[in-house]
């Protein structure tokens, strides 16, 4: 092994604590992780990383676990022979939205950890709240329609935030903690996300919010670069806002460079370099789209239990259906971002219906068969009107629409005369239509973001490269489908990282934020150096089909009109 720096990238998560360390070059060098349910569910009482009260609606973990995962996944680095005295920076990725309230011992627990003792022994006085909300809490619904009403919209609040209210957003939580906890709150001195909780650790201070991750908030001001006075005046009363301020924090606008040397803690305990720098830790979506060197208008499409579309994109068009956020590297780009509770479950459950593959040990065989068997929008010959529809066995967040499934037709040609169908059709067509329904949602909230590829300029507007990560990414017929209704000019790939994006993103944040020559290099263009595309990716659709991808544009209208019929209904 060679003796060049190496890079630490943390991804903590709702059930585990995972460890990457890479070379200079981007390879491997060792990995570890803390799974909290299979190390900690009986001592921490926790099931899926989590504690509920489902009578509030409440969903947190223990912080104590969290701090105690650290001592535990470093030793199990140690233990696999990792050099830790090679490594250069550390930074990482926390669950976003997740907050911790530390008490007014916390700075000074920090500085003064003693290697000979646990984490855990020396900061048991260090939290005013003993809890860290988890990103699955729902139980702000009010806190939620005051942020929505308190600029005069949704759409005035996703202007100045870049979302309207969501129940896991931290301002809304700081709001409930003031009011259902004003014990918690007032004997709050700092309140850190997931990501600059963990960075504190290391740093061995209460270490700064990072400037993406601190726009999952409803706080921030993302035109502006500064906190929002008159939500912080609505989270804290106006009496409140210095206060407020106090526990937040100032924000640094630059997502690199050194946040300071590493606590000495680490140092003694476990061999870290003193010279060893803390680099700003992010959130794990945006930790996402830096596991790979993701270019303007390049798109993610995550194909898990949900589903998530992520876009690096110089074009600020909030809208109170999508997110957006501050780009964790580059200044002046921001994170796209659409998150959907109906993604694998709901295929599945169409899936499920269909008879069982008889000579396939693949589930999915019988499903493929008719996903590629079905030509798009079940259009088979001229006059045939286009099948579209919503399957969503759980409560959807884009739209917010409740369970239940529609199938409508319309014209092929201009999506006119858009129908209802009162009878279901044939299931072998569900399962292109689904896949479909699902894609067509993506291109209809993304289709202003996107523009002609450069390297093809005479092609419509859609997405440079698609790349695919999670289960479904796996899946041919779904990538196919993909390419169909997305397009992707370069193509669609698949990116294989084994579920350690996240943590693999804060590695090569560590080392962008510690390599860069000045501040100007940007973090494409260092990382995009070193990426080797042919061993991380692999090319599973050709994308964009001239003809086809104009055909699914023929009936986006009526897709948008379908989903507002079906959300006039479900709200009346």
């Amino acid at each position: 092994m060679s003796g060049g720096p190496l890079y630490l990238g943390f991804d903590l998560s709702t059930q585990q604590l995972k460890a990457i360390v890479i070379a200079s070059d981007l390879k491997v060098i060792s990995e570890a992780k803390v799974d909290f349910d299979a190390d900690f569910a009986a001592k921490y009482k926790i099931k899926k990383g989590v504690q509920t009260n489902e009578d509030e609606g409440e969903v947190y973990a223990p912080v104590a676990m969290w701090v105690e995962s650290v001592d535990l996944v470093l030793t199990r680095l140690k233990e696999k022979g990792c050099p830790i005295d090679q490594i250069k920076g550390i930074s990482g990725s926390g669950q976003q939205h997740s907050s911790v309230y530390w008490s007014e011992h916390a700075e000074s627990a920090l500085k003064k950890l003693d290697g000979e003792k646990t984490l855990l022994d020396q900061l048991s006085n260090a939290f005013a709240y003993e809890f860290t909300p988890n990103w699955q809490d729902h139980s702000t619904q009010t806190e939620c329609d005051h942020f929505d009403a308190h600029l005069g919209s949704k759409q005035a609040l996703a202007d100045a935030t870049g979302s309207s209210a969501h129940h896991r957003f931290t301002g809304t939580q700081i709001l409930r903690m003031r009011r259902r906890r004003p014990e918690v709150y007032s004997k709050t001195a700092r309140i850190s996300l997931a990501s600059s909780f963990l960075a504190s650790l290391f740093l061995g201070e209460i270490a700064p919010i990072d400037i993406s991750d601190v726009t999952g908030m409803n706080l921030w001001d993302i035109a502006g670069e500064k906190w929002n006075e008159t939500l912080l005046e609505l989270t804290a009363i106006k009496e409140g806002v210095p206060e407020l301020r106090k526990k937040l924090g100032d924000v640094p606008l630059d997502g690199g460079g050194s946040l300071g040397g590493i606590s000495p803690y680490f140092v003694q305990r476990y061999g870290f370099s003193a010279s060893c720098q803390i680099a700003p830790f992010t959130g794990d979506n945006p930790a996402t789209i830096l596991s790979l060197p993701l270019r303007p208008h390049d798109a993610i499409v995550s194909l898990g239990t949900s589903s998530t579309f992520l876009m690096n994109t110089p074009s600020y068009k909030p809208n109170p259906s999508y997110h957006f956020m501050n780009h964790p590297t580059t200044k002046g780009h921001f994170m796209f971002m659409l998150c959907y509770k109906n993604g694998g479950l709901a295929r599945e459950k169409v899936r499920d219906k269909l008879p069982k593959p008889a000579d396939s040990s693949d589930p999915w065989a019988t499903f493929n068969k008719h996903v590629l068997d079905t030509p798009p929008l079940d259009v088979r010959k001229g006059g045939d009107r286009a099948k579209l529809g919503l399957y969503f066995p759980l409560p959807e967040i884009v739209p917010n629409i409740k369970a239940g499934t529609w199938r409508y037709t319309c014209a092929a040609s201009d999506g006119s005369n858009l129908t209802e169908e009162k009878a279901d059709w044939a299931g072998e067509a569900d399962a292109r239509i689904i896949v479909e329904s699902q894609a067509l949602s993506m291109r209809l909230r993304s289709q202003s973001l996107v523009s002609q590829p450069k390297s093809r300029p005479e092609l419509p507007a859609q997405p440079r490269r698609i790349y695919l990560v999670g289960g479904g990414s796996l899946n041919p017929a779904i990538a196919r489908v993909i390419g169909d209704v997305l397009g992707g000019a370069e193509g669609v790939y698949r990116l294989d990282v084994g579920g350690n994006a996240c943590a693999l993103g804060g590695a090569y944040k560590a080392l962008w934020a510690l390599e860069r020559r000045d501040s100007d290099e940007s973090f494409d263009d260092l990382i995009g150096k070193r990426w080797k595309e042919e061993e991380e990716i692999q090319k599973v659709d050709d994308g964009y089909r001239d003809g086809i991808f104009q055909s699914y544009g023929n009936v986006l209208g009526a897709f948008e009109t379908m989903e507002k019929e079906i959300l006039e209904v479900a709200h009346n």
